[in-house]
């Protein structure tokens, strides 16, 4: 083939977005003219912006170099590709991180692989575990480490990762709530909610991080994180623990209810008055139009826009569920400010087999991803189902949803990696990859979490000798 040695630059763009990123790099040595415009930087710009509309331009628009954008495509491109086909020892290493001695009941990352850094593949990930056994402890994902580890205390119940500040805040049977400092493992702060279980919630608004506390006795306590000083009190359902608690991606909202009763409905909460209370008001909230919601989850795109898994008229069998899709509004009067929330979808959902166990995310403005039993479906907020999956062979326990790919956690001692990807006809699918392996079924129970950054994922195996493991899944830029 003869290449034109007045071909402009356009064309060449319009050529290359044909080219795989191996196929960029040979042609850049045909001749001088391909060899230039395979420099540009104005030219990899576009390219990667053709790819990744979401990609950060705030970041490699500023000085890194000429080689930024080129590197961060081929860097990326190379890494999605791995993602993509999972061969074992090629594309991902995996470590077993071990110390606990009990069960895992979280885990979190305290830093992670983000697309927001331009370098974002040079990053190590740190996770933090906290178990039955009464401690947490920090972990090296790549190198499979231990960082370091807090003194024995009471079995911990649960943890959130406070990312503004670099640490993490965990809960103990006794009710105490205890801050710990990413770096040393050194306690900060604690407080006593004198609840015996307890839902953590971290959102940080206008320079300020808080900490969300749902309670067995049904009310939220807000706090200041990290000093964990007590800022607010709601009582959301009384008498029963508050175990659905989430903010939305703009912390604007909270919605906060029980998955143990029911005929109760949610609340939606106006974080603003539960972080910055008024003596003379009541914070402002406002209960959903429906009852024994299962689970949530707001719309990353649209975050006044809320999506909740409930019963259907009023029945309690675990085969007759409902999502439906809510707006929420501020209405201000002369007087006073309320919270309005408006119905905009209404559609059944259906599964095999026993479904009080409901997973829910959300992606972009219109997309749902839901798991029950074995099965992983993806619906639009109007109800049309795009593509379901049953890959699982016992039930999904967890999920982790971003904007390459779906990470499913099942007992059955797997990973099921999928991908997104636009397909001409149906739009935004899902793609089913592989598996990621656990271990022995002689040895463990299966999968119980799963969590992932961009380019690595950490479950926690439950161990048959009570010992609990978290395998780290680390992918090759």
């Amino acid at each position: 083939m003869d290449y034109h040695p007045y071909l402009t630059n356009d064309c060449l763009i319009h050529i290359f977005s044909f080219f795989q990123e191996d196929d960029l790099i040979r042609a850049s040595i045909v001749c001088k003219e391909w060899q230039e415009a395979a420099e540009t930087p104005w030219l990899w710009r576009e390219m990667c912006l053709q790819r990744w509309g979401f990609c950060n331009i705030a970041v490699l628009g500023s000085e890194h170099g000429k080689q930024a954008w080129k590197s961060y495509f081929l860097r990326r491109s190379h890494l999605e590709q791995k993602m993509t086909k999972g061969r074992s020892g090629g594309d991902y290493t995996c470590k077993s991180l071990r110390g606990h001695t009990s069960r895992v009941v979280g885990c979190v990352y305290l830093s992670g692989n983000s697309l927001q850094l331009s370098d974002f593949w040079s990053c190590t990930p740190t996770v933090c575990s906290s178990s039955l056994d009464g401690t947490v402890r920090a972990w090296d994902v790549q190198q499979g480490v231990q960082l370091w580890c807090s003194p024995v205390q009471s079995p911990l119940t649960g943890m959130v990762a406070d990312g503004r500040q670099g640490g993490v805040i965990t809960s103990d049977s006794t009710g105490l709530l205890k801050a710990w400092d990413g770096q040393s493992g050194q306690e900060i702060s604690f407080y006593s909610s004198a609840s015996p279980q307890c839902t953590l919630l971290t959102y940080s608004m206008d320079g300020s991080s808080f900490l969300s506390v749902g309670t067995s006795q049904g009310s939220v306590h807000t706090l200041s994180s990290p000093s964990l000083s007590k800022l607010s009190s709601l009582v959301v359902c009384d008498t029963f623990k508050v175990n659905l608690l989430l903010a939305s991606p703009d912390k604007k909202w909270i919605l906060a209810g029980t998955k143990g009763n029911m005929d109760m409905s949610p609340k939606v909460v106006s974080s603003q008055s539960v972080t910055s209370p008024s003596e003379e008001e009541d914070p402002l909230c406002q209960c959903l139009p429906v009852s024994g919601c299962s689970a949530a989850t707001f719309l990353p795109s649209l975050p006044a826009r809320l999506a909740t898994v409930h019963c259907k008229d009023h029945s309690h069998t675990h085969h007759n569920k409902v999502l439906s899709v809510f707006d929420i509004i501020i209405k201000k009067t002369r007087f006073k400010s309320e919270i309005q929330v408006e119905q905009v979808e209404k559609f059944e959902l259906v599964f095999e087999g026993r479904t009080s166990d409901i997973l829910l995310e959300g992606k972009g403005s219109s997309t749902l991803v839901i798991a029950a039993h074995r099965e992983l479906k993806v619906y639009t907020v109007k109800g049309e189902l795009i593509c379901s999956f049953k890959d699982h062979t016992e039930p999904i326990c967890s999920i982790c949803v971003d904007s390459f790919r779906v990470v499913t956690a099942s007992r059955d001692l797997s990973l099921r990696v999928l991908t997104w990807k636009t397909d001409r006809d149906k739009g935004l699918t899902l793609e089913s990859r592989y598996h990621l392996l656990g271990g022995s079924h002689s040895m463990s129970r299966g999968f119980s979490n799963v969590v992932c950054d961009y380019s690595t994922i950490v479950a926690s195996v439950e161990a048959v000798d009570g010992k609990d493991v978290l395998k780290a899944y680390s992918f090759n830029s």
